[in-house]
């Protein structure tokens, strides 16, 4: 398996002088994810959980609907100069009957594309792509409960405290009880592994819950929020313009600037209590 951190090498430039000292930087690689042996969409991303990633992927662009539309997910045989395995192929089995994704210039994955998406056409493809629509979760949770999340994210995140270079997302209950948390040099990609370990745990659609994630909050990260069913979404950064218009759209409430005692809701304040 792939490192999560690598060490290396650096010079320390402060008011007492320059020293060299080695440091821990979060590990970065490419996957290659395939379905049934063709090549889908490759990410940078930090190697460990690369099967719930994958199920992640899958969900959130609608290519599955639960675990039971995957037969198997096993790595490829990635050599390096070495020939040693890199694990950085991971090819996925779809189940019978589960339609293979189109794979083509008329295909975007917006987890990996920069042009393509916009305004209300972006909208549009989500709303027809959605099984599990969180505007019928009428989950509320509390003020004080939201504002222990990002502590608890924060305490949680045993790569960050040695790199200070991942994104880290969790998925919480309403009453506050952390069950998974997940970093990765990519905050979309930590968001797909923990949505992948929930539809491994079959938990998809995720009612009731709260996904929380570092940083800014992009449409990307609410439309797979929407994806698998999350009624409230919360960052401690701010969402762009684009995502709290999909936020609203999707009946999702969004939650930004979750700081000390304040926060910004975006969208669907009625679920805070």
């Amino acid at each position: 398996m792939g490192r999560v951190t690598v060490r290396r090498s650096v010079v320390r430039l402060s008011a007492d002088g320059r020293r060299t000292r080695p440091d821990a930087l979060a590990a970065e690689e490419p996957l290659e994810l395939r379905v049934g042996g063709r090549a889908l969409a490759v990410t940078m991303r930090t190697p460990g959980h690369d099967v719930e990633l994958a199920h992640g992927f899958l969900l959130t662009e609608g290519v599955i609907g639960g675990r039971e539309d995957v037969s198997v997910a096993r790595y490829c045989d990635g050599a390096d100069a070495d020939g040693r395995n890199t694990y950085n192929v991971l090819d996925v089995a779809l189940a019978d009957g589960v339609p293979a994704p189109e794979v083509g210039v008329e295909r975007n994955f917006y987890t990996t594309s920069s042009c393509g998406v916009c305004g209300k056409a972006a909208l549009d493809a989500v709303r027809l792509r959605t099984r599990f629509s969180p505007a019928e979760d009428d989950v509320t949770v509390a003020a004080d409960v939201l504002h222990t999340l990002p502590g608890q994210l924060r305490e949680q995140q045993k790569v960050f405290e040695s790199t200070g270079g991942l994104h880290a997302a969790g998925l919480f209950t309403a009453s506050g009880e952390a069950l998974v948390v997940r970093e990765d040099v990519g905050r979309h990609n930590a968001v797909d592994k923990v949505l992948g370990w929930a539809l491994l745990a079959d938990r998809v659609p995720l009612r009731g819950m709260v996904l929380m994630v570092s940083g800014r909050t992009s449409f990307e990260l609410v439309q797979k929020a929407a994806m698998a069913g999350v009624p409230v979404l919360a960052a401690v950064s701010a969402p762009s313009s684009l995502a709290a218009d999909l936020a609203e759209e999707q009946g999702m409430t969004l939650i930004g600037f979750l700081r000390d005692s304040a926060m910004n809701v975006y969208a669907g304040v009625g679920r805070i209590g």
